[in-house]
């Protein structure tokens, strides 16, 4: 049986790969959340080879224990303060996050894990000198503290595995949607506010553009990375190469929800709100073999999930 410690499990990817991840049976999956930005909706619970923690990976004494009593084989590190706006408004906190990595990464080496999987972020990239972002020729320049800190995890586990021999794959993450995801990120703010015939509000002119990744995509690649040992001591990106523009996101939600809310725009950012996204996903083709989830098909999805289909268009 593998035993499997997933940080950050109440996390909106986490919970998801939780879940899937628990479904096999041959697998034992531990979770500790500190619930900060976390929901406990978000850990499953019918399963019986799945145990929930409540602590702070940041905080030595809360995580030493579980690794002690764990024995883990793997660990997939996700715990992370997130949200835009959260994360610039808390730089100090964000920092924090470092101490969480050390604190993984010395109690791995130490109680024999073999491999961790660290959430990494699009965010590193910075201002795209070139797309699509590829993982070993685009430069990490962004300077804000989110993609600081998941830069410097990044470069932990190169060391680690270079002085330790502790195997690693990094997961940079561009933006995932779906069920369960909290309303501070893009779509979920966007489908409520059309369902509730409110304004759409975008910073800025809304031709800043993204690719967003369904999150059934997402937990299907990261899991087969997982199960076959691929990309070991490497980074994939996970995201979609189906690039879109805020404003077509705005209308894209409007017309799945069958809304008339307006859209409106406000100042743009000051920081933290890059001009684009795209991703080289060379590497997750290969491991998916398949058509990913398109932006429609998601957002309706969601809608299902949420109940709320007969209720828009009525």
């Amino acid at each position: 049986m593998a035993r499997i410690l997933i940080t950050g499990g109440a996390g909106f990817i986490a919970g998801a790969l939780a879940r899937r991840l628990s479904e096999n049976s041959e697998n034992y999956v531990v979770i500790v959340d500190n619930l900060v930005t976390g929901n406990a909706n978000n850990i499953p619970r019918k399963n019986s080879n799945i145990r929930f923690v409540k602590g702070d990976v940041n905080h030595f004494e809360d995580i030493s224990g579980v690794f002690c009593s764990g024995g883990f084989d793997y660990v997939f590190h996700y715990a992370a303060l997130v949200g835009v706006q959260r994360t610039l408004n808390n730089p100090v906190q964000v920092l924090d996050d470092i101490n969480g990595i050390r604190n993984i990464l010395n109690l791995s080496k130490n109680t024999g894990v073999k491999r961790i999987y660290f959430a990494s972020s699009s965010e590193v990239y910075g201002e795209p000198v070139e797309i699509p972002q590829h993982e070993h020729t685009t430069p990490l320049n962004s300077r804000l503290p989110y993609a600081i800190v998941k830069n410097a995890g990044e470069a932990y586990l190169r060391a680690y595995q270079q002085e330790y021999g502790l195997e690693f794959t990094i997961f940079r993450f561009f933006n995932t949607y779906g069920p369960g995801q909290s309303d501070d990120f893009v779509v979920s703010r966007f489908l409520r506010a059309a369902i509730s015939k409110s304004e759409i509000t975008i910073y800025g002119n809304g031709r800043q553009s993204r690719t967003f990744l369904y999150i059934e995509d997402n937990i299907d690649a990261t899991v087969r990375i997982f199960e076959e040992s691929l990309f070991v001591n490497d980074v994939v990106n996970i995201g979609s190469d189906h690039e879109v523009s805020i404003l077509q996101l705005a209308e894209a939600v409007k017309s799945v929800c069958g809304s008339n809310s307006a859209i409106t725009h406000l100042p743009p950012l000051k920081e933290g709100d890059m001009t684009r996204r795209k991703p080289d996903i060379e590497k997750m083709k290969s491991v998916l073999k398949k058509d990913l989830c398109s932006l429609e098909l998601g957002l309706t999805n969601i809608l299902t999930t949420w109940g709320s289909t007969e209720n828009v268009r009525n």
